[in-house]
């Protein structure tokens, strides 16, 4: 009889940080008494902390696989979700059923219209730590659970310049690009000066190959997007990404029609079935699957979908303790599409304690951590403070 998942333990990992994402609050903007800031740009919520849900599997034969999902705000709902109600419903199950879990899973609750949110983002935890389990017991690394390796090494991009003025985000661009990294984004809602003024200065500092994207946050109706990117074309725009409010799928497809940029969207969605009615609307060029919103499940079905209909892949990466930014790795390096990664320097680098393994950014390009499953685990500095935030 093969093993069997005998324990569902999910905790909470809070992280302070030096710096807040997006930089200095701006004017109006404040920090609540839970820690939250607003963003006046997009109308965002984000934690002043790095916060993530952290589930841990373990069989009946003592192997643990690791899990992880979102927990920058309202964690207790993700904890909850697992805690009472997928967790015993894994309990028992052979993590080398890991798909058929997933859709066991996701039909508990579909009936009720439970196809997204916090709920997709428990099944995400609980399906990653199923992979990592299923790797392990086969002593291989995840990648050759998901048909093999596509890239020996995956292109990374700089992601968010957080720095107060336009001439010190160049900079710190700069610096950047000194350690070999040619690919940048920066964020619309803290480029103070406009979007048109932010990418010449990043295009002047940084020279003609750098490739330039610009994260628009989601904030504008159709029309205004195409203008905004037909303003930036002019300086080399690489990507557009989130141009327009997540529910108008009319709307990126209006823009996607009207620009020669190409348009990139997906971090928030869940599964399959959201890419799907992009696809037929021909709205996006670039697909961007966030493992720690899908799981491993999710984002191969997600990348395959889109190789199927010739997509570029270039997946976000928003990283709590680097667990699931591990899975992401591996799940992109399984996939021909991925043409690039997104890397989140500002957290990855100061939460590398956090891990055991060997997975690493560096000269432009990530490396996956080798060995068995996902190839890292929390380290003891994590353990110990999993210990603190366990529910």
């Amino acid at each position: 009889m093969s093993e069997r998942v005998a324990k569902v333990e999910v905790f909470t990992l809070t992280i302070p940080r030096e710096t807040v994402y997006l930089g200095d609050p701006r004017p109006g903007e404040s920090v609540n008494a839970k820690g939250y800031i607003v963003r006046k740009g997009n109308r965002t919520v984000y934690p002043t902390m790095d916060r993530t849900v952290v589930v841990r599997l373990e069989t009946s034969g003592g192997l643990v696989g690791w899990g992880e999902t979102y927990g920058i705000v309202a964690p207790g709902a993700a904890i909850a979700i697992i805690d009472d109600l997928l967790g015993p419903y894994v309990v028992g199950r052979s993590p080398q059923d890991v798909v058929v879990i997933h859709e066991d899973l996701y039909d508990l609750m579909r009936v009720r219209g439970y196809i997204g949110g916090f709920y997709l983002d428990a099944l995400a935890a609980i399906d990653i730590a199923l992979w990592d389990l299923n790797a392990r017991l086969a002593d291989r690394p995840l990648v050759a659970m998901l048909g093999g390796r596509r890239h020996e090494r995956l292109p990374a991009y700089i992601s968010g310049l957080p720095k107060r003025t336009r001439a010190e985000r160049a900079d710190f661009a700069a610096e950047w690009q000194a350690k070999g990294f040619d690919s940048f984004k920066f964020a619309a809602p803290v480029a103070d000066d406009g979007n048109v003024a932010e990418i010449a200065t990043l295009r002047e500092r940084l020279g003609p190959q750098a490739r330039i994207a610009c994260d628009m946050h989601w904030v504008h109706t159709g029309e205004e997007a195409v203008s905004a990117i037909r303003a930036m074309e002019p300086h080399g725009l690489w990507f557009a990404e989130a141009p327009v409010k997540p529910e108008d799928i009319d709307g990126l497809a209006h823009v996607a029609a009207r620009v020669s940029t190409p348009v990139a969207a997906g971090e928030e969605w869940r599964t399959v079935y959201d890419l799907v009615p992009r696809v037929a609307r021909r709205a996006c060029a670039i697909v961007q699957p966030e493992m720690g919103h899908k799981g491993v499940t999710e984002f191969m079905r997600i990348g395959h979908y889109a190789q199927a209909h010739n997509l570029a892949v270039i997946p976000h990466a928003t990283i709590g303790m680097g667990l699931f930014m591990a899975a992401s790795l591996h799940a992109s390096a399984a996939l021909s599409a991925v043409s690039c990664h997104e890397y989140q320097h500002s957290i990855f680098e100061p939460n590398r304690r956090l891990l055991t393994g060997d997975m690493d950014c560096r000269e432009g390009f990530y490396s996956l951590p080798t060995g068995p499953g996902l190839g890292v685990a929390p380290s003891e500095e994590a353990l110990s403070l999993l210990d603190k935030h366990s529910p």
